[in-house]
């Protein structure tokens, strides 16, 4: 299998890492806008999700160089 059998599904990852990296920065502007000076719980989790994406895209990417 080549990398880019798997290029709708990087396309469809790299969408919901950007909508991720969205909503943490919505939950931060709003921690700032109320005057909270901690990080939002929320956050943490929202943030670890995106980079668990991220591995993933570049798991994918990598099946290319690797099968080639």
């Amino acid at each position: 299998m080549t990398g880019e059998q798997f290029d709708d599904v990087v396309s469809q990852l790299q969408s919901i890492s950007e909508t991720l990296g969205e909503r943490t920065f919505s939950l931060l502007r709003e921690a700032v806008a109320s005057g909270s000076g901690q990080r939002p719980p929320d956050e943490k989790i929202i943030s670890q999700a995106r980079r668990a994406v991220d591995k993933a895209i570049h798991l994918l990417e990598g099946l290319g160089a690797t099968n080639d």
